[in-house]
């Protein structure tokens, strides 16, 4: 049974989105201006992403990918990933612009994360739980494999977080976000960057 999530979650959410903006704003200055710099623009990449319900937002990431010719023909994502890309993503420091999306009411800073759009008809029925609550920065599924684990493993964990949340799990959560984000581990089984896109459960 998936439980509601009441006004005090988004409260909690928005209240730490901003103190976090603030205390991280020299970081999300700094790379912006390195981003210009060696990159060129744009410094922010932006992606429609299923939310709440399914509903489609524009999530915001800081841009990871080279844009130069050379590599947008590239059959494989990994192989566009810039130097400065791959340290933002073993970071996670790329991730920091979704507060913004925490702000305004498209991300809670835990939960499932928001995948690809075109994954959506690809769900079973229990997976579709995940979207009926709100997707997270971070999530269950985040600091209990990361990228390491089968998208099987990885949904189901999601599905368990919208039957179990609560303020104490979320709280639990960001601590572990934080040592997982200190020591990097797991961020992928194959890339070390990316993750195969997902095509679909055997029993969908």
């Amino acid at each position: 049974m998936i439980k509601s999530q009441p006004l005090h979650k988004f409260i909690f959410d928005f209240t730490i989105a901003l103190i976090l903006l603030l205390l991280l704003s020299p970081i999300l200055i700094v790379f912006s201006i390195l981003i210009l710099l060696i990159e060129g623009r744009p410094v922010f990449f932006t992606q429609p992403r299923p939310g709440l319900n399914s509903k489609i937002f524009n999530i915001y990431k800081f841009r990871t990918m080279s844009n130069s010719a050379n590599t947008l023909n590239s059959s494989e994502d990994y192989q566009r990933i810039t130097r400065l890309g791959s340290f933002l993503r073993r970071t996670s420091i790329d991730e920091l612009p979704q507060l913004f999306n925490v702000l305004k009411g498209e991300l809670s800073l835990v939960g499932p994360r928001p995948l690809l759009v075109e994954y959506i008809p690809l769900y079973n029925e229990r997976q579709k739980k995940r979207h009926c609550v709100k997707p997270g920065i971070t999530g269950w599924a985040q600091v209990n494999g990361r990228n390491a684990i089968t998208w099987e493993e990885k949904f189901d964990l999601d599905v368990w977080y919208a039957e179990n949340w609560s303020i104490t799990l979320d709280i639990k959560i960001l601590f572990l976000t934080f040592f997982k984000v200190i020591r990097p581990k797991d961020i992928d089984s194959s890339q070390g960057i990316t993750m195969e896109k997902f095509k679909g459960s055997s029993d969908a």
